[in-house]
Order: C-alpha cells, then structure tokens, then sequence
C-alpha cells in the first residue's frame, strides 16, 4: 500500500543557501509517514491497544535534488520489508515536475509499552509487508 502526500515548501523551511534545509527533508518523511499509519488505519491508539509502540531506529536518506520555497512536494511511502521486531518503509520525495528530490529507507522497531523491550510485529501490521514483497 503506498500513500501519497502533497506539500508545499514554505519559507520557514528555507536555511541560509537559499533551499529545503536537509532537516526538514526528515520532518517531511515524518509526515509521510504519519499519513500512511493513518491510512492504513494503525493510529496510535491502535498500537496502544495492543500493548506496543514503534520507534524509529535508523534514517538512511539520500538527498538528490535541491527543493526550494514554493515548490509543491509528493513525499512516498509504501512498505518495504518486515523482520521479527522491525519493518522498513521506503519513502520518496517527488516534485510537480517528478523529480526524484530524495528517498530513504526508514527503519522501526516495535517496542513493549511496558517493558521497553522489542516486541514481535503484530499482524495487524505485518500484513502490509506481506503483500509487498520487495525482498
């Protein structure tokens, strides 16, 4: 399942060389991501039922073309692969003219709420990652 964000660069995301600070590329990926648990209906509470959390472990992003103020963004996000404790999503960030601006690869890991420890991924999220075999 891969969800499709739009933004647009504001002015407050521009650093002194005139374009998207590298910082706010990793908020964008956020919001990505954000957008595709909601879509796929794994809101917070959800995970919380459940007795879990996820947390980012690893970013492994590759920056390849400058964004600057005004430019209208599609940031990607679709599942990638799953381990025991882990999944990966893989992220995309588009312009209007489709220009691959960056992509990365988003590592978590699911942890227990109470003892903070790694918690094996539940189904309710491992089957995004099953009917997206991209091993």
């Amino acid at each position: 399942m891969e969800v499709s964000l739009e933004l647009i660069v504001r002015s407050t995301e521009i650093d002194v060389n005139g374009h998207v600070n590298n910082a706010k590329y990793l908020e964008y990926l956020e919001w990505g991501r954000e957008e595709w648990y909601e879509q796929a209906e794994l809101h917070y509470n959800v995970f919380l039922g459940m007795g879990i959390q996820t947390v980012t472990v690893n970013i492994n992003i590759s920056y390849r073309k400058e964004c600057k103020q005004g430019d209208k963004l599609t940031v990607k996000t679709a599942p990638e692969r799953a381990g025991r404790t882990s999944y990966v999503l893989k992220q995309q960030i588009v312009n209007d003219r489709g220009e691959l601006c960056a992509d990365a690869l988003v590592t978590s890991v699911t942890m227990d709420v109470d003892t903070r420890k790694g918690r094996e991924l539940p189904n309710q999220l491992r089957k995004f990652f099953e009917t997206n075999k991209s091993e």
